[in-house]
């Protein structure tokens, strides 16, 4: 089958198309037929071998690349009852030390990270859903607020950030969104009470809106600093970048916020996505043997909703 993989890591020139043998799954396992992955932030600095410089995984001679998966049960493994080959499904990679990624004509994957695709959407809508959604979810999870409570989403307009939005919305928190300017109809509809273009002095912006400071806020916009000031003394910040989360100061919270396999959490996210409670973002869909120029695409920045590969 073919597979894009990494044997040196690099630019985007890195990203190799092989032949690779169908992989096999093991107990507690089920293999995918792809259908549609997404390119994600993450991708660029696996390929790039930021993560490698960063201690998160250790040099390998063969690097998988690719999280997020939409597609069909192909085969299961011994043990595997929740599926059977042809369900529609989606799902998430989320370790760093494998030699297959979801750029992939197939890929096996734990089921503890597997879930029902939302009925109504297309693999490729489908894909772009299960690491931006998690991401925004746990961190939300972190953050401990509820109904009533205020939040900061910097990067509201992005993929993670958009999520946020609309999750912490149907919390009842009152969300105040930070993106560029030509973004806030959407960061609005998505449920945004109040706007902060990203151009603004974000602390005292957010704190005219909310006297005192938000509860929390999600920093998918890697802000930092600035970010941190719009929160009120002791209360929550929760970063989804590693090694970006600022110093906690004033007692504030801080948390980093390291996505992990779901099912549960993903078939909920499933559900809401399939009701259109959650909007999904399609950039563009490139065949497989492209995945260098969606790189480059995303790397150049402006790019709203995720580029997903396909098979």
């Amino acid at each position: 089958m073919r597979a894009v993989v990494v044997r040196t890591v690099g630019g985007p020139e890195a990203l190799e198309l092989s032949d690779v043998p169908v992989p096999v799954p093991r107990s507690g396992q089920v293999r995918v037929r792809v259908e549609a992955a997404a390119v994600n932030p993450v991708d660029l600095a696996t390929r790039s071998g930021a993560l490698i410089e960063a201690g998160l995984m250790e040099p390998r001679e063969v690097i998988g690349i690719g999280w997020d998966v939409a597609g069909r049960i192909d085969e299961v493994g011994p043990g595997v009852t929740e599926f059977t080959p042809g369900d529609p499904v989606i799902g998430i990679q989320d370790r760093l030390d494998v030699s297959l990624g979801t750029y992939a004509e197939y890929v096996v994957l734990d089921v503890g990270a597997v879930a029902s695709a939302p009925e109504g959407l297309s693999p490729v809508e489908a894909a772009t859903l299960p690491l931006n959604a998690l991401t925004a979810q746990q961190a939300l999870d972190l953050s401990g607020l509820g109904s009533g409570q205020t939040l900061l989403v910097t990067g509201a307009a992005g993929a993670v950030g958009g999520y946020a939005v609309e999750l912490a919305a149907r919390r009842g928190t009152a969300v105040v969104g930070v993106a560029a300017e030509q973004d806030e109809p959407f960061v609005r509809k998505a449920g945004a009470r109040w706007f902060v273009p990203r151009s603004a002095d974000l602390a005292r912006s957010v704190r005219e809106l909310v006297p005192g400071g938000v509860d929390a806020a999600l920093d998918a916009a890697v802000l930092g600093l600035p970010a941190l000031g719009a929160v009120r003394n002791f209360g929550a910040f929760v970063s989804v970048i590693g090694g970006a989360a600022p110093v906690p100061l004033r007692g504030v919270r801080v948390h980093e916020q390291w996505v992990a396999g779901d099912a549960a959490a993903l078939g909920r996210l499933s559900s809401l996505a399939a009701t259109g409670r959650l909007t999904t973002r399609v950039a563009d869909t490139l065949p497989l043997e492209e995945a260098a120029r969606a790189h480059r695409l995303l790397a150049e920045g402006g790019v709203r909703g995720r580029l997903v590969l396909v098979p």
